[in-house]
């Protein structure tokens, strides 16, 4: 019931940017949570960054000082920009939206199709 529309993934040198999109589309919620997930080749799958609809921000430690989270509501998107990009950040990411029960509990997952990102030299 939402597709969400992932871009911005690429290649790009130890240190560069990028800005990740995530347009959300259909049967929006009014409380939800919505980020992004990565996973490394061989590895699991885990939490990057998210902002709820209440605006609370979470980020892993790892991206901590260098990724920044935040939302357009009138566009329903929300934008992940990585700086300082290392190698170790090179994954499939994948966008994430949570409808969210009043208690904060998620009731609905969806995921966008992944986009990849590379950090190499």
């Amino acid at each position: 019931q939402v597709q969400l529309v992932e871009s911005g993934g690429g290649l790009v040198q130890p240190g560069e940017s990028l800005r990740l999109s995530c347009a959300a589309s259909g049967s929006i919620s009014s409380l939800y949570a919505m980020g992004w997930y990565r996973q490394a080749l061989g590895e699991v799958r885990e939490l990057v960054a998210d902002i709820t609809s209440g605006g609370s921000i979470r980020y892993t430690d790892s991206v901590k000082g260098r990724f920044t989270i935040s939302r357009d509501n009138a566009k329903n998107t929300v934008y992940l920009q990585m700086n300082s990009l290392k190698s170790e950040d090179t994954a499939v990411y994948y966008c994430n939206y949570e409808y969210r029960n009043r208690f904060g509990a998620s009731v609905r997952t969806y995921w966008g199709q992944g986009t990849q990102v590379t950090v190499s030299s």
